[in-house]
């Protein structure tokens, strides 16, 4: 009960202390205080928020990573940072994780708790990566809450597999034209239309699981006469294999090039914020499944989770193959859905959780 009521008192103050990615100050400093106060040691960086965390001793390392950043949305009407992406419950089941480690601290390994600023950028893990996070590390974990429609209440999955995901930033640059004499100009407006349409006859194979759908449109101004020369446009590429999404790029910029020579106007573009799909490993899978079992039961083992949303954990593996990694999964009535402004879920998960991150990283 002693560990429950402090891991929801620390929830409570990360929900009510957003920070947006990058800008993680105080979630750091209330971090490294906790820390503090448990005598663990820790490193931070003169450069970027977050911070690593080890107990124990010894060659080996097992790690876990906390994602720490918020959104920056529209809550009723007002722009603000928002853990609707539930981080602030990742923080705390890690950190709960690590109350209960602390009660029986390993003799023959270290145990390595990474808590990551900026996954919403895509690119926190990167930069933890460059901090030497992954160092001697054979295995990974990472948690995360999952939607009802993913995982019911007081269900867990050993592992989420997240698909790859990247944008496509552009601007078309044409000519501009009076509306009544059309054939002066490059109709920035028909180039745009042509990516659209072109996006609809981008076929796979209906066994891969993928998308690719524009998301943003700017063209034309406060004249309703004048043809608009220029615009920008942004498309949101996502595939459940890297492989996959890999080949939709490679169309994309095949069929960008052919829009460009058809209406006489130049389209430059860059790909942004690629966050790779998961690599499981399934011997970190099966720990996970142990751990669950252990704590839960096996009436509360849930099937791994597939889903079309991406987590930037997983560059992790993809910059250290070696590394066995699983992202735990947590079902907790979370409701409308991640990244809703409006999200909540049922906090008395975050306990059990936390037990069961610290049992993988004891088995692992």
């Amino acid at each position: 009960m002693k560990n429950e009521k402090q891991i929801l008192e620390w929830f409570n103050h990360f929900h009510t202390h957003p920070e947006v990615s990058w800008k993680e100050y105080e979630t750091t400093d209330k971090i490294a205080e906790i820390l503090d106060g448990l005598n663990v040691k820790y490193r931070r960086f003169t450069n970027v928020t977050g911070l690593i965390a080890e107990i124990g001793e010894g060659g080996k390392v097992t790690a876990v990573r906390a994602d720490i950043d918020a959104l920056w949305q529209e809550v009723d009407g007002e722009m603000k940072a928002n853990h609707s992406c539930g981080h602030d419950a990742n923080i705390s089941m890690v950190l709960g994780a690590l109350l209960y480690t602390l009660e029986d601290p390993p003799k023959d390994k270290r145990i390595r708790f990474i808590f990551q600023p900026a996954e919403e950028k895509g690119n926190g893990s990167l930069t933890m990566v460059e901090k030497g996070a992954l160092e001697d590390v054979d295995y990974l974990f990472g948690v995360h809450l999952r939607p009802q429609e993913e995982l019911g209440h007081g269900y867990f999955c050993p592992s989420i597999h997240h698909g790859a995901g990247i944008f496509m930033e552009g601007k078309i640059t044409g000519v501009d034209a009076h509306g009544a004499r059309p054939h002066q100009g490059k109709n920035a407006i028909d180039a745009l239309m042509g990516i659209h349409s072109f996006l609809k006859t981008v076929y796979l194979s209906p066994f891969e699981a993928y998308s690719a759908k524009l998301t943003k449109i700017e063209a034309g101004g406060e004249n309703l006469n004048i043809i608009p020369g220029s615009a920008r446009f942004a498309v949101d590429v996502r595939a459940q294999k890297n492989e996959v999404l890999e080949d939709i790029q490679r169309r994309l910029e095949d069929g960008v090039k052919g829009i460009e020579q058809l209406h006489g106007v130049r389209i430059q573009y860059e790909w942004t914020d690629y966050t790779p799909g998961a690599e499981v490993s399934e011997e970190a899978e099966m720990i996970a499944k142990e751990a669950i079992t252990a704590i839960a039961g096996e009436e509360a083992l849930a099937p791994a989770v597939i889903t079309s949303g991406s987590d930037d954990f997983h560059f992790y593996t993809i910059r250290h193959p070696e590394v066995k990694a699983a992202m735990i999964g947590v079902g907790a009535d979370l409701m409308p859905g991640l990244h809703h402004p409006d999200m909540t879920f049922n906090v008395s998960v975050l306990d059990r959780a936390a037990k069961i991150v610290a049992e993988a990283l004891k088995k692992a």
